[in-house]
């Protein structure tokens, strides 16, 4: 088994499993949490996610793969109860105990794994990806990132040091996925990307600062009010959270933001990057890897949905709606001079 086979294993990508039942989940809230309500089902790349609709109010219930660790949502919790209690300012999706006082219920999986089924808090409201945003919210998006990974800094977790595909440090590893590209174009877009990352990033590993990251800060997990003044009001889903580089947690979201302003495809990411800088500056020698890092995970991103995509049929329409213009905003990106881009990071302003 190739590294790429056994990461994508590990993250839990390689095998579809067949969805929790609804009746079971509704028991289960019931009689763990004494909440009685509506669920609907809400898409997810891996897990079972459920909006609970009751009278008093909605709440979020999540039921891992069968094949995720217990610790590994352990961490996901511990990370949420971290921050409620030494930053309870930022908009974080707060755990719902069980009428025992628990964090979660375990349930038996079909094929005699345990799965973890949780109770989170609802967040109301618009997702950023779905929200036209002016430059100045965008950095208000960043500056709430810096907040959070400003408060994992000192946050530690015997699971915390976990392997994932979603991140970027494996990038440079994963070139056998572009053999499976159907479009030459695309494969050519990729082998760039790689050769840029190969030469930028993978030299600078032993000297990135890292610690605890939230690992999908994107769009679809930034809930938004335009008409707040702090415009974000919520963060959530804090799945991917894992121990890497801190530049690849802003990278996240500067790859789901590039090519959405066609005509100048990194304004949308270089405004949320001064957002991000002017509360938590990025290393000098750190700071011309932050594109080529939004590049690799937007490339990764494309990459591995037509791989799962012809793998896990079932979801196919989440994984292209997620992806469906990344070989296009790739292609956008690379034809900026990172020069440029860095330099206008550097700045503070868009190029």
């Amino acid at each position: 088994m190739s590294f790429a086979e056994r990461l994508l294993a590990e993250s839990g990508l390689a095998a579809a499993h067949e969805p929790v039942d609804v009746a079971l989940v509704n028991a289960l809230v019931a009689r763990h949490y004494a909440i009685d309500g509506e669920l609907e089902r809400v898409a997810t790349e891996k897990d079972d996610t459920f909006r609970l609709r009751t009278g008093a109010g909605n709440y979020l219930v999540k039921v891992s793969a069968p094949d995720e660790p217990v610790t590994t949502v352990a961490l996901q919790t511990a990370v949420l109860r971290f921050l409620e209690d030494t930053a309870r300012e930022l908009p974080i999706q707060r755990v719902k105990v069980s009428v025992d006082g628990a964090d979660h219920v375990l349930l038996a999986a079909r094929d005699g794994g345990t799965r973890v089924l949780r109770v989170l808090g609802y967040v109301d409201g618009e997702v950023l990806a779905r929200t036209t945003a002016e430059p100045a919210q965008l950095a208000r998006a960043g500056e709430v990132l810096a907040r959070v990974d400003g408060a994992l800094a000192a946050f530690t977790h015997p699971a915390d040091r976990r392997r994932l595909v979603w991140d970027i440090r494996h990038f440079h590893r994963l070139t056998g996925l572009a053999e499976d590209v159907p479009d030459p174009g695309h494969h050519r877009l990729a082998r760039a990307v790689f050769a840029l990352f190969e030469a930028a990033v993978v030299p600078a590993f032993d000297h990135l600062e890292t610690q605890v990251i939230h690992g999908d800060f994107s769009p679809h997990n930034i809930v938004v009010d335009r008409w707040h003044d702090e415009f974000v009001t919520g963060v959530i889903d804090f799945g991917d959270t894992l121990r890497s580089a801190v530049i690849f947690d802003p990278a996240v979201t500067l790859a789901n933001l590039l090519g959405r302003t066609p005509g100048s495809p990194w304004r949308e990411a270089c405004a949320f990057a001064a957002g991000y800088t002017g509360v938590r500056p990025i290393r000098e020698a750190e700071l011309p890897l932050l594109p080529v890092a939004a590049l690799a995970r937007l490339t990764l991103r494309a990459l591995l949905a037509g791989w799962r995509a012809r793998r896990v049929p079932d979801r196919r329409d989440y994984l292209f709606e997620h992806a469906k213009d990344d070989w296009l905003n790739v292609e956008r990106a690379l034809a900026v001079p990172l020069d440029d881009v860095v330099a206008h990071l550097t700045k503070g302003n868009q190029p």
